[in-house]
């Protein structure tokens, strides 16, 4: 997928304007959408195994490169907390802040929460869950800015803002964003993760899989459909979803769907904001393998 969007990029150089935004939208769009997934199957370690974390970062660095902006390595630095404390306040950002619940309450704000949804879920960590960089994080800012640089230079503007317009656009008004929705929001009040079984798993990682994967997050995406088929008594009496669109169409059309609709806990624990030097403690530790060596 990252070959095929460097690909695009050359064959769009010199497109216009209408066919750069169709193209975002409908190519772009659902490839783009489908890398920020990969990340998120690669922050659980499912591509080297959790041996490797460092490979799994870098991977992940790798799948990055289309979407244009950073986020691998800080997506799987508040990932971990999603998974330990779901639902609890100020430890889970995926959870909307009470300014979200409490404004975006009628169909055209809902409208909007979700054409906002890319801002909102890149922000809100930083607004009520702050965590020091890690070196990490400044290596993949680094990478990811030479490849947008070098897409500029060989490609141009237009095809720089294809990759950028396709992974604004997936992750608000588009079908591939119905995951943010479909995953967590109380459809039904006594569950608090929902599973989608429909075709968008096939570009998605299956991340529709979602309660198969909260139980087990190590699990690579594309086998937890042999999860559940391995154990369909723990799954096929809970509500699920079949439709991308028809969530996204309750969601905004339901008066008792909204931002606010989630269930929130008390914190257990209280906010960790210093970060890890993996990339550094690694080197750190192979100099003093070498250094013992030598002495």
């Amino acid at each position: 997928m990252v070959l095929f969007q460097i690909f695009m990029c050359w064959l769009l150089q010199d497109a216009d304007w209408i066919l750069i935004l169709l193209e975002g939208y409908f190519c772009g769009g659902i490839i783009n959408h489908a890398m920020t997934l990969a990340i998120h199957d690669i922050s659980h370690n499912t591509a080297f195994g959790n041996k490797f974390p460092l490979k799994n970062r870098f991977f992940g660095m790798w799948a990055n490169l289309p979407i244009a902006v950073p986020i691998s390595v800080s997506f799987k630095k508040y990932h971990v907390e999603h998974h330990r404390y779901l639902g609890e306040d100020g430890l889970d950002t995926d959870v909307p802040t009470t300014f979200e619940a409490e404004f975006f309450t009628t169909s055209p704000k809902k409208l909007l929460w979700l054409s906002l949804q890319p801002f909102f879920y890149a922000f809100r960590p930083l607004i009520i869950y702050k965590k020091a960089p890690t070196d990490m994080e400044i290596l993949n800012a680094i990478i990811q800015i030479s490849f947008d640089l070098a897409i500029l230079y060989f490609f141009g503007f237009k095809s720089l803002i294809y990759l950028f317009f396709g992974t604004i656009i997936s992750m608000g008004l588009h079908p591939s964003a119905g995951h943010f929705i479909s995953e967590h929001y109380a459809f039904k009040e006594d569950q608090e993760t929902f599973s989608y079984y429909g075709l968008w798993n096939l570009c998605t990682f299956n991340v529709g899989y979602h309660v198969e994967h909260h139980d087990f997050p190590y699990i690579p995406g594309r086998d937890l459909p042999k999860l559940r088929s391995l154990a369909p008594d723990f799954y096929e009496n809970l509500h699920q979803h079949t439709s991308m669109m028809a969530i996204l169409t309750e969601f905004v059309m339901n008066p008792s769907m909204g931002p606010y609709a989630r269930l929130k806990r008390k914190p257990r624990v209280d906010q960790e904001f210093y970060g890890n030097y993996q990339l550094f403690e690694y080197v750190e530790g192979k100099s003093r393998t070498v250094t013992s060596l030598v002495i």
